[in-house]
């Protein structure tokens, strides 16, 4: 669209009163680039836009600042709304029996995987080399509340007393939340989708891990861990599968009893071979680097 055509009274405002430096001018980047896709602006329209409003902030605004803003605004400006759209299926008990009753069990989960974990070795470091290879950033923590995102290496040789990961890459250490806020974990600053996470609470170990084994036809399924108290969570390789195909396999996976919190993509997941809060190792019982690319 067009620079010249005009924008709504709501963009209007944002744009027109830009704080000045360290009165939180770097988070109106973020809502300012925020409005203007919203309002169809283009890219360079929305750089060129937040230039004229740097050049009279108080500071000098490198032109990286601006195109992360642009870059790391384009994505909530457009998904949240989708995220809260979703509606998935109620639990189908019968479908469900019917996977569960003569279903394989734990035993025949963990013979199954291609590598097996036959010691009581901690084991974190290599399955994290494994699912994230290179040096991406990674959002992890002892505790939700204290997640926070680093480089793969930063977090070398800590990550095995941690309960939680995010189990997709990060883009950038923090990033802007809905009510636009600084966060170390949000929408905003969660890449694209590497992998899904379904958790079963409800039944029995082994009724979680033949769920895990069906879902795996559909699928395919790179890790099974154990949260360390009465669940399993199975992570599905998902990168660039179309999103259609992901939520279809994610309503199934609803249908036999999966949690639905774990489809927002910074949704935190059990740390695999972590530790939990109450000491307990987060075993993997089944490890395929084969489907990982």
């Amino acid at each position: 669209m067009n620079a010249r055509i005009k924008l709504p009274q709501w963009c209007v405002d944002i744009i027109a009163n830009p704080p000045q430096s360290g009165d939180g001018f770097h988070l109106w980047l973020f809502r300012a680039a925020r409005a203007l896709w919203k309002c169809g602006r283009t890219e360079n329209d929305t750089i060129a836009t937040l230039e004229n409003a740097a050049s009279i902030c108080g500071r000098h605004v490198p032109i990286r600042e601006i195109q992360d803003a642009v870059t790391n605004s384009q994505r909530p400006a457009f998904q949240p709304d989708n995220f809260q759209r979703l509606r998935w299926p109620k639990v189908d008990e019968e479908k469900r029996k019917a996977v569960t009753e003569k279903g394989p069990g734990l035993v025949d989960l963990w013979e199954s995987s291609p590598v097996r974990i036959e010691d009581n070795d901690s084991h974190n470091e290599e399955i994290i080399d494994v699912l994230f290879p290179g040096n991406p950033l990674l959002c992890c923590g002892a505790k939700k509340e204290t997640a926070r995102t680093a480089s793969r290496e930063e977090w070398r040789g800590r990550m095995s007393k941690l309960q939680f990961i995010v189990p997709n890459p990060m883009t950038a250490t923090t990033g802007i939340n809905q009510l636009d806020e600084v966060s170390h974990r949000c929408l905003n600053n969660t890449g694209p989708r590497r992998f899904l996470v379904v958790e079963f609470d409800t039944g029995t170990t082994d009724e979680h891990a033949a769920l895990l084994l069906h879902l795996a036809e559909w699928a395919p399924m790179a890790l099974a861990v154990h949260s360390g108290q009465k669940s399993l969570h199975g992570w599905f390789y998902s990168a660039g599968v179309a999103e259609g195909k992901i939520v279809n396999f994610f309503r199934h996976a609803c249908s036999l009893g999966a949690d639905p919190m774990l489809w927002t993509p910074c949704q935190l997941a059990r740390m695999p071979d972590g530790t939990r809060d109450n000491g307990k190792k987060q075993t993997v019982y089944f490890l395929n680097p084969g489907v990982i690319r």
